[in-house]
């Protein structure tokens, strides 16, 4: 019987390969990370051409669109629970306005609006309605129109330091515009 065929050698020798191979993967990602290609970038890269779905991929491109970096999370939930609810193709034009946007660039949302309307104006109408809800609070047509915001509304902070918020809306949205009982 030689030294290598008894079982504790086999075992020592198993126990040898596996920390060998464990070094050599150690030495390889060390390699990737000191040339700057560290493992989460790596992962990163290889699916890039996947922007994130749901609320995440609301968020990144709301962050876009607004060049806003952080939302409060509550109020990002209830927005994007509204916008879903009102448009049933919603998450699926979230993902092609990040792929597109990915793609093409372009902000702020005017700019991406106005280039969209003539190839995909579903998708203009996507940016619209995200940038209605987060500036406005509102989401929906007439006459079913939801109120998501009205104090967190981002069209008060450009005012916040000059601008007392009213803590209640005083009737449904717009009604300043509508003219008073009586008048002509």
């Amino acid at each position: 019987m030689t030294q290598l065929d008894h079982p504790m050698a086999r075992a020592q020798s198993a126990t040898r390969r596996r920390f060998v191979l464990g070094a050599c993967a150690s030495a390889v990602a060390l390699a990737f990370t000191s040339a700057g290609f560290g493992f989460p970038t790596f992962f990163t890269q290889a699916f890039a051409d996947t922007p994130p779905a749901g609320l995440d991929g609301f968020l990144l491109l709301s962050r876009k669109l607004t060049g806003r970096t952080t939302f409060d999370p509550a109020l990002a939930q209830r927005v994007y629970d509204a916008l879903s609810k009102s448009d049933s193709e919603f998450a699926g034009n979230v993902s092609a306005l990040n792929v597109w946007l990915a793609a093409h660039g372009g902000v702020p949302s005017d700019t991406v609006t106005q280039a969209l309307k003539a190839d995909t104006p579903k998708l203009a109408g996507t940016v619209t309605a995200i940038m209605r809800a987060w500036y406005l609070g509102l989401v929906g047509d007439a006459p079913r129109v939801s109120v998501v915001a009205y104090e967190r509304a981002l069209m008060f902070d450009p005012v916040n330091d000059v601008l007392t918020i009213p803590s209640y809306c005083r009737d449904v949205p717009f009604y300043w515009a509508k003219k008073p009982p009586g008048a002509a």
